[in-house]
């Protein structure tokens, strides 16, 4: 099934320019676990992410749009992917194994949710106990460009503001995107100590 936004997200999600091998490193992903990726878009991530974490390994693509999800449905197929789960995300609320996801992923979507501390805070109770969540997002913009006049991003300092304010601790920060800032963070209960963040800091 074509669908033409889908396939625009998928070509941006993997141009050179969103360093997509780069991302996949830094997520350090290992065969047998469990990913969420919540606001799949064209499922780019998704797809790669099952390729990854193989057979004993599940990813769960999430998205509040059908045609989306149908979208990734069909590529789940065409690759023979069996461990992919399409996810709708009805009123933005998330039904996922409790205690059991290894990696939430959000790339380009924070900006759009509402109330996110307790957002984020809500969805610590899907997180393994060494569970991580990264996130990209765009960076402040010129109020001149499409992403400033309609607020397409959120500040580095008010997300990891509202990620401590949720019980999140910023385990790494990745410097290597032009247009956006990626965090990963942990559960405070589980996180490393200040020395060791910053010694992981690239």
């Amino acid at each position: 099934m074509k669908n033409s936004k889908a396939e625009a997200f998928n070509r941006k999600a993997s141009s050179p320019k969103s360093r997509p091998d780069e991302v996949i490193m830094a997520l350090g992903l290992k065969q047998g676990q469990s990913v969420a990726d919540i606001g799949a878009g064209g499922g780019y991530f998704s797809l790669r992410f099952a390729e990854i974490v193989g057979a004993k390994g599940k990813v769960y693509a999430i998205d509040i749009n059908q045609d989306f999800l149908e979208f990734i449905k069909n590529s789940t197929a065409e690759k023979g992917l069996g461990n992919l789960e399409i996810a709708f995300a009805e009123d933005g609320k998330i039904d996922l194994p409790k205690e059991r996801i290894d990696l939430i992923f959000f790339r380009n979507v924070t900006h759009h949710i509402k109330n996110r501390a307790e957002y984020f805070r809500q969805l610590m109770q899907f997180l393994a106990p060494d569970g991580r969540i990264a996130i990209i997002e765009y960076k402040k913009k010129n109020s001149f460009t499409f992403h400033g006049i309609f607020r397409h991003y959120i500040a580095k300092e008010t997300l990891m503001q509202e990620m401590e304010n949720a019980g999140y601790v910023p385990e790494k920060e990745f410097d290597f995107l032009p247009e956006q800032h990626f965090v990963i963070y942990r559960c405070r209960a589980s996180s490393l100590s200040i020395s060791e963040i910053k010694g992981g800091k690239r």
